[in-house]
């Protein structure tokens, strides 16, 4: 079991930039971490992922403002999004999962609220 702790939301103007961090209890260089947000009313939805071996993935919706980094030395995810919209606006969430022989196990932070405004 791997507990994942969320840092770095806040408030953030348009146009500007924000770096999110998770750090895990445990060691994630097994795991497929990351980033989730939900909207006030909305689901939640993927932002970035980026698998063990390093591969990154971002959404369409934040593609090419966004860069998704891991540190399996510390055990640490970044987000780093620029040119911040309204739409960022949400709890972001830190999310891993990992694959045991026959079990898959799912982690989720508890969240850091980022909030757009000027």
């Amino acid at each position: 079991q791997v507990r994942l702790v969320e840092s770095g939301g806040g408030l953030v103007q348009p146009g500007g930039s924000l770096r999110l961090s998770c750090a895990a209890s445990g060691s994630i260089s097994n795991i497929n971490m990351a980033w989730y947000r939900q909207a006030p009313g909305k689901s939640r939805e993927l932002v970035a992922t980026i698998t063990r071996r390093g591969t990154a993935i971002s959404a369409d919706s934040v593609k090419g403002r966004v860069t998704i980094s891991r540190n399996d030395a510390n055990n640490t995810v970044n987000l780093q999004m620029n040119s911040v919209k309204f739409e960022d606006m949400g709890v972001y969430f830190c999310n891993g999962r990992e694959i045991k022989g026959r079990d898959q196990y799912e982690y989720w932070g508890q969240g850091t609220q980022v909030t757009v405004s000027s």
